[in-house]
This record gives C-alpha cells, sequence and structure tokens, in this order.
C-alpha cells in the first residue's frame, strides 16, 4: 500500500503473473475497492495421442470419455510460448515416439486450459 491520494484513499500496488504466457501485469487501485480472483484448477489426464504437426493432443479422462479441445502447449493465441512451453512439447513429442505413458497436468482458469507440465513412465 502507498499514502493516501488526492482524494484520502490508501492504494494498494498490486503485481501478477499470466499464468498461461508468463507476461507481468501491474496495478494500482484503491486499497477499499473489491478485486476479483481468478479460480485456478488443475486436473491430471492420460494422453493418448500428439500430433507435432497440428499441436492437436487427444486426453483421456477419468471417466472415460476423450477430451479433445486442446492444443500442444506450444500453439498459443497470444504472444510467443515460453521457455517452459518448449521443453514440455519436447518431452511430450519424445516420450510418444518412445511409446512411454504420459500423463499431462492441465491448469484452467478464466475460461482458458493449457497444459504445463507432463509426467512420463514406462508402461505397465
Amino acid at each position: 500500500t502507498s499514502k493516501t491520494g488526492k482524494h484520502g484513499h490508501a492504494k494498494a500496488h498490486i503485481v501478477a503473473n499470466d499464468i498461461f504466457t508468463g507476461k507481468k501485469y501491474e496495478d494500482l487501485c484503491p486499497s477499499s475497492h473489491n478485486l476479483d480472483v481468478p479460480f485456478v484448477k488443475r486436473m491430471e489426464y492420460q494422453l493418448l495421442s500428439a500430433d507435432p504437426d497440428t499441436c492437436e493432443v487427444s486426453l483421456l479422462k477419468e471417466s472415460g470419455e476423450t477430451k479433445d479441445d486442446l492444443n500442444l502447449p506450444t500453439m498459443v493465441n497470444v504472444g510467443e510460448p515460453t521457455p517452459d512451453d518448449k521443453k514440455v512439447v519436447e518431452e511430450i513429442l519424445k516420450a510418444v515416439d518412445d511409446g512411454k505413458e504420459i500423463i499431462v497436468i492441465v491448469q484452467s482458469a478464466c475460461g482458458e486450459e493449457k497444459i504445463i507440465q507432463a509426467k512420463i513412465s514406462d508402461p505397465k
């Protein structure tokens, strides 16, 4: 917080990082105002297939249904993929080529979803 402003309100200086792009955001707002806080959810899915050309992935839900609405993390709508995104994609594609079992961790918030991590193991 900082000193009171012209109208007598203390200000809060908020610094945040976008969990999908890594971009840093700053805001200065009155400390008496309410702010929305995103609800972040992490889910684990088994990877069924990953296409390196189209960046499409097919995931298996716990219910046994497939989830086909996600892409590899290097396919971004805004900006450039982060170095972490590129590393995760390399790990996934190498594991697919090697025939390994892959569990991906999907983070979702504010209507967006993204694969953020992969757990790789030998098939049972």
